[in-house]
């Protein structure tokens, strides 16, 4: 059985794009999904002089690529701040790639954000795209929720049009697996 890691770019406790990647990884089938959560991976912003006074990186910066280096899939919902990662993503992104540059390690990616506006996290899946096969990502799908608070309920996608196009897209993801 296939393994795949799924989480949230977010450390909000109500991250809409958690709900979001809980609901996609539930769509993929044959599978042991590993939900991830940003907040029990803590560790110091990031900085070069720090990185020199620790020695290296934060242990959860390697535990976090070794999940994804073992895992077989990944599924990420990024938040977007002011049109841009998260603090805390990019905090880990940054650790990471001190470790390793390309810390994807080729692995099927399906890339998604949602936001409460009508563009979905338009901004931060188009920085995402651009940045992320520079550090070996096999980005095979990229999905986008506009309005989340209007197109998702009761732990799914309520509108029609955007879950079918969410499924679609995991389909895509899965066989890529």
């Amino acid at each position: 059985m296939k393994n795949i890691i799924a989480f949230a770019g977010s450390n909000s406790k109500q991250s809409i794009n958690k709900q979001l990647v809980m609901y996609a990884s539930q769509l993929v089938e044959n599978t042991e999904i590993n939900i991830l959560d940003l907040n029990d991976f803590d560790m110091p912003l990031f900085g070069v002089d720090l990185e020199s006074e620790m020695g290296g990186q934060p242990e959860n910066a390697h535990k976090f690529l070794n999940l994804i280096k073992s895992s077989d899939g990944i599924i990420i919902s990024l938040a977007e701040h002011n049109g841009a990662y998260t603090t805390v993503f990019k905090n880990l992104f940054d650790w990471m790639s001190r470790i390793e540059g390309k810390m994807f390690y080729k692995k099927p990616m399906l890339l998604m954000a949602t936001s409460p506006g009508m563009r979905g996290g338009a901004t931060v899946l188009e920085i995402a795209k651009g940045r992320f096969p520079y550090h070996d990502a096999n980005i095979i799908e990229t999905f986008s929720l506009p309005s989340f608070n209007d197109n998702f309920s009761e732990g799914k996608i309520s509108d029609n049009h955007l879950d079918l196009e969410l499924k679609s897209k995991i389909n895509a993801f899965s066989k890529s697996l």
